[in-house]
């Protein structure tokens, strides 16, 4: 049996994406808490008072694996991390932030490579083989 993910964190505008991507996760059986933000701003909030030092961490886990849009409104994929490199480390932790966006720009991804924070970039929509690609990289004891 593998080991599960504590938490991912979808942070994504589109409720329609938001619900196919937890379907993926789900199938993947990778993670028993998906928790969705609509906006970078309300992804923060979530971090910041999520943790295991927090007296609700088993109904709000701090994430492992964030899958981070770009284009949002309210505080998109940038403006948020931009917030995230000044958390403290015990908001931020061991998360790994993977872009998912349907940006073809190339600038975009150099952007995102020049960030240490991200780990990843990968475009949309979310497939299986996306998450083997994240989990096989990131995650190699969950396997």
């Amino acid at each position: 049996m593998k080991n599960k993910l504590n938490c991912i964190l979808l942070v994504d505008d589109d409720e329609g994406t938001n619900f196919f991507n937890e379907i993926v996760i789900d199938n993947a059986g990778i993670t028993n808490h998906i928790e969705i933000t609509l906006n970078g701003k309300e992804a923060i909030e979530y971090i910041t008072y999520s943790g295991e030092d927090n007296e609700n961490a088993t109904i709000h886990p701090k994430p492992v694996l964030i899958l981070l849009d770009i284009n949002m409104p309210v505080m998109d994929g940038w403006e948020f991390l931009e917030v995230f490199q000044h958390l403290k480390e015990k908001h931020k932790g061991k998360t790994i932030i993977v872009i998912l966006t349907t940006s073809s720009n190339p600038d975009d991804r150099t952007r995102a490579e020049s960030i240490l924070e991200v780990a990843d970039f990968k475009n949309k929509p979310l497939s299986a083989k996306t998450l083997d690609e994240i989990m096989e990289k990131h995650f190699p004891d969950y396997l």
